[in-house]
């Protein structure tokens, strides 16, 4: 048996000890035949003592929680440090994701997914539209991610000078390789997820000095050839999702179209595999790296098997006899009264 006290084992003794010898020390006093006084139906016998007793013993029982320990259960220990990149550019939030849903939506999604996929590993989020931004540094605390991706808003229309694919590579290298120094033990994942739409006249910076560094991930396409109205953004809080006007170009409405073989030069670059993502189809995530732990070794967590609701139920069971004998005190009291009024 093991106990988790709520308290310190010496102030919990330090509560409880007056307590008891009070309640023994009447417990005795009850023992003793009392010299005949009356009736003395008022004064608890020591059976009552006695059961008050118990009821104390319990009290203190049941704030040293005491348990008996349970099956241990393995933890997963993925060893790997993941760097999630998202398009945040207006075109993120072009309504050809699962019939006219917004690509975010799909981002979202797959982000979750991943992070399900990967239990225990470190995240961190990069952002870009014109210029790249590192959301979340490398963190175990993967609701953070998500709480992130919920509130990640795409660039403000009127602000859009256009933007490169490719903008996040410096960062994304220069985050891999911190983590690599700071952790050479473990292994580093890349997930870029965008639309691969190239909208400023250079061509798209190269990922390739990420490679070193990079033991897997995928590159995760979002979009159809067809493309996608986009809606005009504020940037405001409440306007994340678009402020019901559709962008235009030259009098009609843009359209935003997947851009398959750059985010296949970026899934070369990084040396991982593309992957063309729609709603109808799960997302297929690699394989952890080989030097990613799979269930720990390292030791387990064990259950432990509360024991601390049945001094719990000892102490409602005593309490109602306490009750129900000052109930009949009660009753025997107004009973006495009664008779004394008619006399």
């Amino acid at each position: 048996m093991i106990f988790q006290p709520v308290l310190n084992v010496f102030l919990l003794v330090l509560l409880f000890a007056p307590v008891a010898f009070l309640v023994v020390w009447m417990l005795v006093k009850s023992v003793r035949p009392a010299p005949s006084t009356g009736s003395g139906g008022g004064s608890a016998g020591p059976i009552m003592w006695g059961l008050r007793l118990l009821m104390l013993l319990a009290c203190l029982m049941m704030l040293l929680r005491p348990g008996i320990p349970g099956g241990a259960t393995e933890t997963l220990a993925t060893d790997t440090d993941i760097l999630i990149v998202v398009d945040t550019t207006a075109s993120i939030v072009a309504e050809d994701w699962d019939g006219d849903g917004q690509r975010l939506d799909g981002v979202r999604a797959d982000v979750q997914a991943i992070v399900d996929e990967y239990p225990g590993a470190r995240f961190a989020l990069i952002s870009f539209d014109a210029a790249a931004e590192l959301r979340l540094p490398l963190t175990t605390d993967a609701a953070a991610l998500v709480s992130s991706l919920e509130v990640l808003r795409p660039e403000v229309t009127a602000q859009s000078r256009g933007s490169s694919i490719g903008i996040a590579s410096a960062m994304v290298e220069e985050t891999l390789q911190a983590a690599a120094e700071s952790a050479p033990d473990r292994s580093r994942m890349v997930f870029y997820l965008g639309d691969g739409e190239q909208t400023v006249s250079t061509e798209p910076e190269s990922f390739a000095a990420s490679a070193e560094y990079t033991d897997g991930g995928a590159v995760l396409g979002y979009g159809t050839s067809e493309g996608g109205p986009m809606k005009v953004t504020s940037g405001s809080f409440a306007s994340s999702g678009g402020d019901g006007e559709y962008i235009e170009y030259q009098g009609e409405q843009a359209m935003s179209v997947i851009d398959e073989a750059h985010l296949q030069t970026i899934a070369d670059d990084l040396g991982v595999e593309y992957r063309l993502r729609s709603a109808d189809t799960d997302i297929e995530l690699p394989e952890a790296p080989t030097t990613t732990t799979t269930y720990s070794e390292s030791g387990s967590v064990g259950n432990v098997i509360e024991l601390y609701w049945i001094f719990a139920l000892v102490i409602v069971l005593l309490l109602g006899v306490e009750i129900a004998r000052a109930t009949i005190l009660i009753a025997q009291m107004r009973g006495l009264a009664t008779r004394g009024g008619d006399a």
